[in-house]
Protein backbone atom coordinates (compact mmCIF):
# COMPACT_ATOMS: atom_id res chain seq x y z
CA UNK A 1 0.00 0.00 0.00
CA UNK A 2 1.17 3.48 -0.64
CA UNK A 3 1.97 5.86 1.74
CA UNK A 4 -1.04 8.23 -0.03
CA UNK A 5 -3.13 5.02 0.09
CA UNK A 6 -2.20 4.94 3.54
CA UNK A 7 -2.76 8.50 4.49
CA UNK A 8 -5.87 8.72 2.52
CA UNK A 9 -7.34 5.24 4.34
CA UNK A 10 -6.71 7.34 7.38
CA UNK A 11 -8.26 10.79 6.18
CA UNK A 12 -11.38 9.66 5.45
CA UNK A 13 -12.04 7.83 8.99
CA UNK A 14 -10.79 10.73 10.69
CA UNK A 15 -11.87 13.90 9.07
CA UNK A 16 -15.26 14.71 7.46
CA UNK A 17 -15.58 14.43 3.82
CA UNK A 18 -16.96 17.99 3.78
CA UNK A 19 -13.49 19.23 4.08
CA UNK A 20 -12.57 18.30 0.29
CA UNK A 21 -9.07 17.88 -0.48
CA UNK A 22 -7.12 16.71 -3.32
CA UNK A 23 -5.71 13.17 -3.01
CA UNK A 24 -2.33 14.47 -2.11
CA UNK A 25 -0.21 14.87 0.75
CA UNK A 26 2.50 16.99 1.20
CA UNK A 27 5.64 16.81 2.46
CA UNK A 28 7.93 20.02 1.65
CA UNK A 29 7.89 22.72 -0.50
CA UNK A 30 9.54 25.48 -2.37
CA UNK A 31 8.55 28.37 -3.67
CA UNK A 32 6.34 26.76 -7.19
CA UNK A 33 7.22 23.29 -6.30
CA UNK A 34 6.22 20.82 -3.58
CA UNK A 35 6.73 17.22 -2.82
CA UNK A 36 4.29 14.86 -1.53
CA UNK A 37 4.49 11.63 0.69
CA UNK A 38 6.02 9.61 -2.31
CA UNK A 39 8.55 11.85 -3.40
CA UNK A 40 6.36 12.90 -6.51
CA UNK A 41 7.60 16.62 -7.45
CA UNK A 42 5.08 18.96 -8.38
CA UNK A 43 4.67 22.43 -9.59
CA UNK A 44 2.26 24.44 -7.90
CA UNK A 45 -0.11 26.65 -10.02
CA UNK A 46 -2.61 27.19 -7.09
CA UNK A 47 0.08 28.76 -4.64
CA UNK A 48 -2.29 27.85 -1.40
CA UNK A 49 -5.14 29.39 -3.09
CA UNK A 50 -3.45 32.58 -3.64
CA UNK A 51 -1.95 32.99 -0.27
CA UNK A 52 1.71 32.16 -1.24
CA UNK A 53 2.15 35.21 -4.44
CA UNK A 54 5.86 35.32 -2.62
CA UNK A 55 6.06 31.70 -3.01
CA UNK A 56 6.30 28.64 -0.52
CA UNK A 57 8.78 29.27 2.22
CA UNK A 58 10.40 32.26 0.87
CA UNK A 59 13.98 33.15 2.76
CA UNK A 60 12.75 36.50 3.55
CA UNK A 61 9.08 35.69 4.90
CA UNK A 62 11.10 32.67 7.30
CA UNK A 63 13.88 34.85 8.64
CA UNK A 64 10.87 37.14 9.71
CA UNK A 65 8.99 34.49 11.76
CA UNK A 66 11.97 32.94 13.05
CA UNK A 67 13.39 36.26 14.64
CA UNK A 68 9.56 36.84 16.22
CA UNK A 69 8.96 33.30 17.34
CA UNK A 70 12.34 33.95 19.36
CA UNK A 71 10.64 37.48 20.88
CA UNK A 72 7.16 35.90 21.89
CA UNK A 73 4.14 34.00 19.45
CA UNK A 74 1.22 35.27 21.51
CA UNK A 75 -0.05 37.64 24.41
CA UNK A 76 -3.33 38.70 22.98
CA UNK A 77 -3.12 42.07 21.69
CA UNK A 78 -6.37 43.10 23.61
CA UNK A 79 -3.82 41.85 26.48
CA UNK A 80 -0.82 43.05 25.56
CA UNK A 81 -0.51 45.32 22.45
CA UNK A 82 2.84 45.39 20.72
CA UNK A 83 4.78 47.52 17.69
CA UNK A 84 4.44 45.46 14.86
CA UNK A 85 0.68 45.30 14.90
CA UNK A 86 0.88 49.18 14.99
CA UNK A 87 3.19 49.63 12.41
CA UNK A 88 1.36 46.90 9.69
CA UNK A 89 -1.96 48.67 10.20
CA UNK A 90 0.56 52.33 8.99
CA UNK A 91 1.68 50.67 6.33
CA UNK A 92 -1.83 49.24 5.40
CA UNK A 93 -3.23 52.42 5.52
CA UNK A 94 -0.88 54.30 3.42
CA UNK A 95 -0.92 51.30 0.80
CA UNK A 96 -4.97 50.98 0.43
CA UNK A 97 -6.14 53.52 -2.26
CA UNK A 98 -7.83 56.94 -0.77
CA UNK A 99 -5.90 59.98 0.56
CA UNK A 100 -8.55 60.15 3.36
CA UNK A 101 -7.31 59.22 6.97
CA UNK A 102 -7.57 55.57 7.73
CA UNK A 103 -6.89 53.48 10.12
CA UNK A 104 -6.33 48.90 9.92
CA UNK A 105 -7.90 46.10 12.39
CA UNK A 106 -5.96 42.74 11.99
CA UNK A 107 -7.86 39.73 12.34
CA UNK A 108 -6.92 36.04 11.44
CA UNK A 109 -8.76 34.93 8.33
CA UNK A 110 -10.57 36.43 5.42
CA UNK A 111 -13.93 35.04 6.36
CA UNK A 112 -13.00 37.67 9.96
CA UNK A 113 -12.47 40.44 7.57
CA UNK A 114 -15.68 40.14 5.80
CA UNK A 115 -17.70 40.01 9.37
CA UNK A 116 -15.76 42.31 10.60
CA UNK A 117 -16.47 44.92 7.52
CA UNK A 118 -19.90 44.34 7.69
CA UNK A 119 -19.90 45.16 11.73
CA UNK A 120 -18.13 48.33 10.94
CA UNK A 121 -20.61 49.11 7.69
CA UNK A 122 -23.43 48.70 9.93
CA UNK A 123 -22.50 50.52 13.22
CA UNK A 124 -21.24 53.46 11.07
CA UNK A 125 -24.42 53.83 8.96
CA UNK A 126 -27.35 53.04 11.42
CA UNK A 127 -28.40 50.62 8.35
CA UNK A 128 -28.73 46.92 8.75
CA UNK A 129 -29.15 45.62 4.81
CA UNK A 130 -25.94 44.57 2.65
CA UNK A 131 -25.58 43.88 -1.42
CA UNK A 132 -23.66 41.34 -2.48
CA UNK A 133 -23.51 39.93 -6.29
CA UNK A 134 -24.10 36.92 -7.79
CA UNK A 135 -21.25 34.81 -8.25
CA UNK A 136 -19.02 36.55 -5.57
CA UNK A 137 -17.58 34.33 -2.57
CA UNK A 138 -16.83 35.49 1.04
CA UNK A 139 -16.23 32.91 3.00
CA UNK A 140 -17.87 30.13 5.21
CA UNK A 141 -19.11 31.42 7.97
CA UNK A 142 -23.11 32.57 8.34
CA UNK A 143 -22.87 35.80 7.30
CA UNK A 144 -19.98 34.57 4.46
CA UNK A 145 -22.37 32.17 3.23
CA UNK A 146 -25.45 34.34 2.88
CA UNK A 147 -23.00 37.01 1.42
CA UNK A 148 -21.93 34.44 -1.25
CA UNK A 149 -23.55 34.16 -4.56
CA UNK A 150 -22.77 30.48 -4.90
CA UNK A 151 -24.83 27.61 -4.10
CA UNK A 152 -23.05 23.94 -4.27
CA UNK A 153 -21.11 23.77 -2.00
CA UNK A 154 -21.02 26.52 -0.05
CA UNK A 155 -24.57 26.98 1.16
CA UNK A 156 -26.47 23.76 0.23
CA UNK A 157 -27.80 22.06 3.38
CA UNK A 158 -26.71 24.82 5.60
CA UNK A 159 -29.13 27.69 5.89
CA UNK A 160 -31.27 29.49 7.34
CA UNK A 161 -28.71 32.23 6.32
CA UNK A 162 -28.26 36.26 8.26
CA UNK A 163 -31.57 38.14 6.86
CA UNK A 164 -30.86 41.32 5.39
CA UNK A 165 -28.35 39.90 3.11
CA UNK A 166 -29.51 40.81 -1.54
CA UNK A 167 -28.01 39.88 -4.11
CA UNK A 168 -27.48 41.75 -7.47
CA UNK A 169 -26.20 41.02 -10.75
CA UNK A 170 -22.42 40.96 -11.43
CA UNK A 171 -21.05 41.64 -15.13
CA UNK A 172 -20.11 38.74 -17.17
CA UNK A 173 -19.75 40.07 -20.44
CA UNK A 174 -18.45 36.22 -21.60
CA UNK A 175 -22.35 35.26 -20.60
CA UNK A 176 -24.04 38.18 -22.10
CA UNK A 177 -24.31 40.14 -18.78
CA UNK A 178 -22.83 43.54 -19.45
CA UNK A 179 -21.88 46.46 -17.47
CA UNK A 180 -25.30 48.19 -17.96
CA UNK A 181 -27.23 44.72 -17.50
CA UNK A 182 -25.44 44.62 -14.13
CA UNK A 183 -26.25 47.92 -12.87
CA UNK A 184 -29.86 47.87 -13.95
CA UNK A 185 -29.90 44.63 -12.02
CA UNK A 186 -28.93 46.61 -8.81
CA UNK A 187 -31.55 49.68 -9.85
CA UNK A 188 -34.29 46.75 -10.09
CA UNK A 189 -33.19 45.42 -6.66
CA UNK A 190 -33.96 49.09 -4.93
CA UNK A 191 -37.42 49.31 -6.82
CA UNK A 192 -38.42 45.84 -5.78
CA UNK A 193 -36.20 44.10 -2.72
CA UNK A 194 -34.80 46.52 -0.65
CA UNK A 195 -35.01 50.66 0.45
CA UNK A 196 -31.52 51.77 -0.56
CA UNK A 197 -31.85 54.14 2.48
CA UNK A 198 -32.04 51.13 4.43
CA UNK A 199 -28.88 49.72 2.45
CA UNK A 200 -25.21 49.71 4.52
CA UNK A 201 -22.89 48.86 2.09
CA UNK A 202 -22.23 47.02 -1.06
CA UNK A 203 -19.63 44.31 -1.05
CA UNK A 204 -17.95 42.98 -4.76
CA UNK A 205 -14.50 41.39 -5.86
CA UNK A 206 -13.02 43.16 -8.22
CA UNK A 207 -12.27 40.12 -9.95
CA UNK A 208 -14.54 37.09 -8.68
CA UNK A 209 -12.27 34.45 -7.35
CA UNK A 210 -14.32 30.81 -6.57
CA UNK A 211 -16.86 32.58 -8.95
CA UNK A 212 -15.02 32.10 -12.05
CA UNK A 213 -12.06 35.00 -12.36
CA UNK A 214 -14.92 37.39 -13.87
CA UNK A 215 -12.89 40.91 -14.09
CA UNK A 216 -15.24 43.59 -13.09
CA UNK A 217 -15.30 46.02 -15.76
CA UNK A 218 -13.66 49.31 -14.80
CA UNK A 219 -17.12 51.09 -15.47
CA UNK A 220 -18.91 48.97 -13.33
CA UNK A 221 -17.07 49.85 -10.18
CA UNK A 222 -17.47 53.32 -11.15
CA UNK A 223 -21.09 52.55 -11.50
CA UNK A 224 -21.43 51.42 -8.07
CA UNK A 225 -19.41 54.08 -5.92
CA UNK A 226 -21.82 56.50 -7.57
CA UNK A 227 -24.69 54.63 -6.66
CA UNK A 228 -23.18 54.57 -3.17
CA UNK A 229 -22.94 57.76 -3.31
CA UNK A 230 -26.10 59.13 -4.09
CA UNK A 231 -28.09 56.86 -1.62
CA UNK A 232 -25.40 57.03 1.38
CA UNK A 233 -24.03 53.46 0.79
CA UNK A 234 -20.86 52.52 1.91
CA UNK A 235 -18.76 50.36 -0.60
CA UNK A 236 -16.65 47.86 0.94
CA UNK A 237 -13.80 45.98 -1.37
CA UNK A 238 -13.25 42.49 -1.20
CA UNK A 239 -9.54 41.68 -1.75
CA UNK A 240 -8.70 38.62 -0.24
CA UNK A 241 -8.12 36.65 -3.24
CA UNK A 242 -7.61 39.32 -5.74
CA UNK A 243 -4.88 41.58 -3.23
CA UNK A 244 -1.55 41.64 -2.31
CA UNK A 245 0.22 42.44 -5.80
CA UNK A 246 -1.79 39.48 -7.66
CA UNK A 247 -3.26 41.29 -10.22
CA UNK A 248 -0.65 43.85 -11.07
CA UNK A 249 -1.38 46.30 -8.67
CA UNK A 250 -1.20 46.01 -4.45
CA UNK A 251 -4.92 45.60 -4.95
CA UNK A 252 -7.24 44.67 -8.06
CA UNK A 253 -9.62 48.20 -7.58
CA UNK A 254 -6.76 50.57 -8.63
CA UNK A 255 -7.12 49.47 -12.17
CA UNK A 256 -10.54 51.27 -12.03
CA UNK A 257 -9.32 54.37 -9.85
CA UNK A 258 -12.52 53.70 -7.50
CA UNK A 259 -11.89 54.24 -4.18
CA UNK A 260 -13.79 52.23 -1.66
CA UNK A 261 -15.04 53.08 1.76
CA UNK A 262 -13.12 49.11 3.17
CA UNK A 263 -10.70 46.96 2.01
CA UNK A 264 -10.73 43.45 3.15
CA UNK A 265 -7.43 41.30 2.74
CA UNK A 266 -5.79 38.34 3.69
CA UNK A 267 -4.58 35.01 1.62
CA UNK A 268 -1.51 36.54 0.39
CA UNK A 269 -0.68 39.32 3.31
CA UNK A 270 0.45 36.45 5.60
CA UNK A 271 2.60 34.46 2.75
CA UNK A 272 1.37 31.27 4.02
CA UNK A 273 0.75 32.39 7.94
CA UNK A 274 -2.74 33.09 9.26
CA UNK A 275 -3.10 36.92 8.82
CA UNK A 276 -6.13 39.21 7.25
CA UNK A 277 -7.06 43.22 7.63
CA UNK A 278 -9.44 45.55 7.31
CA UNK A 279 -8.57 48.85 6.13
CA UNK A 280 -11.14 51.78 5.62
CA UNK A 281 -12.22 55.04 6.19
CA UNK A 282 -10.66 56.50 10.33
CA UNK A 283 -14.40 57.88 11.49
CA UNK A 284 -16.17 54.61 9.70
CA UNK A 285 -13.42 51.82 11.43
CA UNK A 286 -13.89 54.14 14.75
CA UNK A 287 -17.80 53.55 14.61
CA UNK A 288 -18.03 50.32 16.75
CA UNK A 289 -17.15 51.18 20.45
CA UNK A 290 -14.12 49.70 22.51
CA UNK A 291 -14.51 45.96 22.64
CA UNK A 292 -16.73 45.66 19.74
CA UNK A 293 -14.13 44.31 17.32
CA UNK A 294 -11.05 42.16 17.52
CA UNK A 295 -10.41 38.34 18.68
CA UNK A 296 -8.47 36.58 20.92
CA UNK A 297 -6.04 35.64 17.82
CA UNK A 298 -6.04 38.48 16.08
CA UNK A 299 -3.14 40.20 14.85
CA UNK A 300 -0.98 37.06 15.48
CA UNK A 301 2.74 38.66 16.42
CA UNK A 302 3.87 35.82 13.66
CA UNK A 303 1.35 36.35 10.87
CA UNK A 304 2.31 40.35 11.37
CA UNK A 305 6.04 39.25 11.13
CA UNK A 306 5.28 37.64 8.35
CA UNK A 307 3.05 40.60 6.19
CA UNK A 308 5.80 42.96 7.04
CA UNK A 309 8.14 40.56 4.89
CA UNK A 310 6.17 39.92 2.30
CA UNK A 311 4.90 43.63 1.98
CA UNK A 312 9.23 44.05 1.33
CA UNK A 313 9.78 41.36 -0.78
CA UNK A 314 7.00 42.97 -3.19
CA UNK A 315 8.46 46.50 -3.13
CA UNK A 316 11.80 45.11 -3.53
CA UNK A 317 11.16 41.85 -6.22
CA UNK A 318 8.65 44.32 -7.97
CA UNK A 319 6.05 41.84 -7.84
CA UNK A 320 3.64 43.91 -9.02
CA UNK A 321 5.46 44.20 -12.52
CA UNK A 322 6.09 40.24 -12.00
CA UNK A 323 2.69 39.82 -11.70
CA UNK A 324 1.91 41.64 -15.17
CA UNK A 325 5.04 39.55 -17.28
CA UNK A 326 3.57 36.36 -15.63
CA UNK A 327 0.07 37.05 -17.38
CA UNK A 328 1.06 38.01 -20.49
CA UNK A 329 2.73 34.81 -20.49
CA UNK A 330 -0.06 32.56 -19.84
CA UNK A 331 -2.28 34.35 -22.03
CA UNK A 332 -0.41 34.18 -24.72
CA UNK A 333 -0.04 30.77 -24.59
CA UNK A 334 -3.98 29.62 -23.93
CA UNK A 335 -5.10 32.36 -26.91
CA UNK A 336 -2.58 29.72 -28.27
CA UNK A 337 -4.13 26.71 -27.91
CA UNK A 338 -8.06 28.16 -28.00
CA UNK A 339 -7.10 28.67 -31.97
CA UNK A 340 -6.12 25.29 -32.32
CA UNK A 341 -9.05 22.93 -33.47
CA UNK A 342 -8.83 19.91 -31.35
CA UNK A 343 -9.37 22.57 -28.16
CA UNK A 344 -12.23 24.47 -29.29
CA UNK A 345 -13.52 23.23 -25.32
CA UNK A 346 -11.92 26.31 -24.79
CA UNK A 347 -14.42 29.04 -24.66
CA UNK A 348 -12.77 32.38 -23.04
CA UNK A 349 -9.49 33.25 -21.75
CA UNK A 350 -9.28 35.73 -19.19
CA UNK A 351 -7.06 37.57 -17.05
CA UNK A 352 -5.93 40.77 -14.83
CA UNK A 353 -2.05 40.48 -14.13
CA UNK A 354 -1.44 36.65 -12.85
CA UNK A 355 -5.44 36.19 -11.94
CA UNK A 356 -5.80 33.80 -15.21
CA UNK A 357 -8.53 31.82 -16.24
CA UNK A 358 -10.03 29.16 -18.86
CA UNK A 359 -13.57 28.77 -19.33
CA UNK A 360 -13.80 25.36 -20.62
CA UNK A 361 -17.61 24.75 -22.73
CA UNK A 362 -18.93 21.68 -24.89
CA UNK A 363 -19.76 24.00 -27.35
CA UNK A 364 -18.20 27.62 -28.43
CA UNK A 365 -21.13 28.48 -29.97
CA UNK A 366 -23.64 27.73 -26.84
CA UNK A 367 -21.17 28.48 -24.16
CA UNK A 368 -22.29 25.44 -22.69
CA UNK A 369 -20.12 24.63 -19.49
CA UNK A 370 -17.96 21.16 -19.15
CA UNK A 371 -17.69 20.31 -15.71
CA UNK A 372 -16.60 16.94 -16.49
CA UNK A 373 -13.83 17.91 -19.19
CA UNK A 374 -12.46 20.30 -16.30
CA UNK A 375 -12.49 18.25 -13.42
CA UNK A 376 -10.99 15.50 -15.34
CA UNK A 377 -7.93 18.23 -17.10
CA UNK A 378 -7.30 18.92 -12.97
CA UNK A 379 -7.17 15.29 -12.41
CA UNK A 380 -4.97 14.37 -15.08
CA UNK A 381 -2.37 17.48 -14.35
CA UNK A 382 -2.01 16.43 -11.17
CA UNK A 383 -1.32 13.10 -12.16
CA UNK A 384 1.73 14.67 -14.14
CA UNK A 385 3.00 16.99 -11.68
CA UNK A 386 1.07 19.92 -12.04
CA UNK A 387 -1.82 21.26 -9.21
CA UNK A 388 -4.79 23.19 -10.74
CA UNK A 389 -7.61 24.48 -9.29
CA UNK A 390 -11.17 24.68 -10.75
CA UNK A 391 -13.95 27.20 -9.97
CA UNK A 392 -16.80 28.97 -10.90
CA UNK A 393 -20.59 28.40 -10.41
CA UNK A 394 -20.64 26.02 -12.84
CA UNK A 395 -17.27 24.31 -11.95
CA UNK A 396 -16.06 24.59 -15.26
CA UNK A 397 -13.27 26.86 -14.83
CA UNK A 398 -9.36 26.59 -14.30
CA UNK A 399 -8.02 29.02 -12.63
CA UNK A 400 -4.34 30.02 -12.35
CA UNK A 401 -2.58 31.12 -9.68
CA UNK A 402 0.94 30.56 -9.38
CA UNK A 403 3.23 32.08 -6.95
CA UNK A 404 4.30 35.75 -8.60
CA UNK A 405 7.99 34.45 -7.97
CA UNK A 406 8.07 31.72 -10.30
CA UNK A 407 10.59 31.11 -12.16
CA UNK A 408 10.03 31.63 -15.61
CA UNK A 409 11.08 28.13 -17.16
CA UNK A 410 9.08 26.41 -14.57
CA UNK A 411 5.91 28.13 -15.47
CA UNK A 412 6.38 26.79 -18.52
CA UNK A 413 6.58 23.63 -18.01
CA UNK A 414 3.54 23.52 -16.02
CA UNK A 415 2.60 25.04 -19.46
CA UNK A 416 3.90 22.24 -21.21
CA UNK A 417 1.90 20.10 -18.55
CA UNK A 418 -1.24 21.38 -19.18
CA UNK A 419 -1.37 21.22 -22.85
CA UNK A 420 -0.37 17.48 -22.66
CA UNK A 421 -3.14 16.51 -19.96
CA UNK A 422 -5.91 18.59 -21.84
CA UNK A 423 -4.73 17.30 -25.35
CA UNK A 424 -5.07 13.74 -23.64
CA UNK A 425 -8.42 14.12 -21.60
CA UNK A 426 -9.92 15.86 -24.95
CA UNK A 427 -9.06 12.81 -26.76
CA UNK A 428 -10.34 10.84 -24.33
CA UNK A 429 -13.80 12.18 -24.32
CA UNK A 430 -14.16 12.14 -27.96
CA UNK A 431 -13.33 8.16 -28.07
CA UNK A 432 -15.85 8.10 -25.34
CA UNK A 433 -18.68 9.89 -27.25
CA UNK A 434 -17.81 7.47 -30.63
Amino acid sequence: MSATSTLGARHKAAVPRGVATKDLYVTRAENAELWDVNGKRYIDFAAGIAVLNTGHRHPDVMAAVRAQTEAFTHTCFHVAPYESYISLAERLNGLTPGSFEKKTMLVTTGAEAVENAVKIARAATGRSAIVAFSGGFHGRTMMGMALTGKVVPYKKGFGPFPAEVYHAPYPKTYHGVDVERALSGLRDLFLSDVDPTRVAAFIVEPVQGEGGFYIAPPEFLRGLRAICDQHGILLIVDEIQTGIARTGKMFAVEHSAVVPDLVTMAKGLGGGFPLAAVTGRAELMDAAGPGGLGGTYGGSPIGIAAAHAVLNVIQREKLCDRALELGDLFRERFDALSRRNEFSCIGDVRHLGAMIAIEVVKDRHTREPDAALTSALTARAQEKGLILLSCGVNANIIRILTPLTIPFEQAREGLDILEEALGEVVGSALAAAV
